[in-house]
C-alpha cells in the first residue's frame, strides 16, 4: 500500500479489525520509510449480476424482487418467510458461484421452480402458472400430472 504522506509503495500492517458487520476490514499501517501511520479499508469487490429478461432488456439481479414473487406464489400456504428468503440467497449464491455475470430470467425462473418443488407443490405450480404463462386448464393439468409422475 503506497503511502500517502511520501509514496513509498511499502508499509506495515500495525492492527486489523473488521467493521461494518464484517464487510470490510479496517487496516492501521505504518510506513517503512517514514514511520507515519495511515488507515486503510478493504473489501471484497463483487461484480453486479445482470439478468436478460424475455424482451432482451437488461437490469440489475434484485433479490427482493424475486422474493416477492415467491411470496405471491406461497401465498395461503404453510411456507415460512424463512423458507422463502433461505431459496432466494440460495438461488442468489447458486448464480454468483457460476461466475456467470448475466443471466436469464427464464433461468432465475427454473432455479425457484426447483426450490418450491421441494418446498410445496402447490406454491410450486402456482409460480409455474405464471412463469410458464399457462393458456388452458390443459396445460395445468399436465404440470400437475408431470408432478404427479415425479413423486411417484
Amino acid at each position: 500500500m503506497k503511502c500517502p504522506y511520501c509514496a513509498y509503495p511499502e508499509s506495515k500492517v500495525c492492527d486489523s479489525r473488521p467493521v461494518e458487520e464484517n464487510e470490510k476490514i479496517r487496516r492501521r499501517r505504518e510506513c517503512l520509510k517514514c514511520g507515519k501511520r495511515f488507515t486503510t479499508y478493504e473489501a471484497v469487490e463483487t461484480l453486479p449480476i445482470i439478468v436478460i429478461k424475455r424482451d432482451r432488456s437488461r437490469e440489475p439481479f434484485d433479490k427482493q424482487k424475486l422474493i416477492s414473487g415467491l411470496i405471491r406464489a406461497c401465498e395461503k400456504r404453510p411456507v415460512s418467510y424463512e423458507a422463502i428468503e433461505k431459496l432466494a440467497s440460495d438461488i442468489e449464491a447458486d448464480i454468483s458461484n457460476s461466475l456467470v455475470r448475466e443471466i436469464s430470467s427464464e433461468k432465475i425462473g427454473e432455479y425457484a421452480m426447483d426450490g418450491l418443488r421441494d418446498i410445496d407443490e402447490v406454491a410450486y405450480v402456482r409460480f409455474a402458472s405464471v412463469y410458464r404463462r399457462f393458456k388452458d386448464i390443459d396445460t395445468f393439468m399436465q404440470e400437475i400430472n408431470k408432478l404427479a409422475n415425479e413423486k411417484n
